[in-house]
């Protein structure tokens, strides 16, 4: 993450997205898979890191292997050609784009930090448990705890899409999207990218 100024010197927290290597490796088509997609590959793989049957996949669509594989259901008028190269203009300033990422692994995780619990009282006869999330269930009756209790457990590693970040501004050459606010992963990760599904741009006029 970082931050950027606009012309009214206001402070804007921003995240840099890098588009790097994206190709289309294949298609999906209505009559033939029951919907319509495109199969995009990003990041140039070395060969000998490549499996037999991916091979012959990356040989067919004659184009380098890829790192990640993911599909973007499309609809029938929007198909590009196989070997096609996607790059950061697909995108405009002031556009709105859904980011799906998994978020950073927290490992095992208490219910206060988990799920901003209260926590119990540093004193007045509480000895130990302070961090504990108190009782879980009833007895008898419902005599289990209920699906869903909020409890310590794993924390991140979880897939999540942030909806409607905005398009600051875009780097052709270098091939990055600046959005404004955060998305989900570490520093590196690999992020879908896709166009918002809830907000459009309105047109001029």
């Amino acid at each position: 993450m970082s931050s950027i100024f606009n012309e009214k010197g206001e402070r804007t927290t921003v995240t840099f997205l890098q588009v790097e290597d994206c190709q289309v490796v294949g298609q999906k088509t209505q009559e033939k898979d029951g919907y319509n997609a495109l199969v995009v590959g990003v990041k140039d793989k070395k060969l000998s890191k490549v499996t037999k049957p991916m091979k012959q996949v990356f040989a067919n669509a004659n184009v380098a292997p890829k790192e990640k594989l993911k599909e973007f259901r499309i609809s029938a008028s929007c198909f590009l050609d196989v070997g096609s190269v996607l790059h950061v203009d697909h995108f405009v300033v002031g556009q709105f784009i859904d980011v799906v990422g998994t978020t950073i692994g927290k490992g095992f995780a208490g219910s206060m930090k988990r799920h901003n619990f209260r926590g119990l009282e540093a004193s007045h006869g509480v000895s130990v448990s302070h961090r504990s999330h108190g009782s879980t269930g009833g007895r008898q009756d419902p005599g289990k705890v209920f699906k869903n209790k909020k409890m310590a457990g794993h924390m991140g590693s979880t897939r999540v899409t942030i909806q409607n970040l905005k398009i600051v501004d875009t780097d052709v050459e270098k091939g990055i999207i600046i959005v404004s606010g955060n998305v989900p992963g570490s520093k590196g990760s690999y992020v879908y990218i896709k166009d918002a599904i809830k907000k459009t741009i309105t047109a001029a006029g």
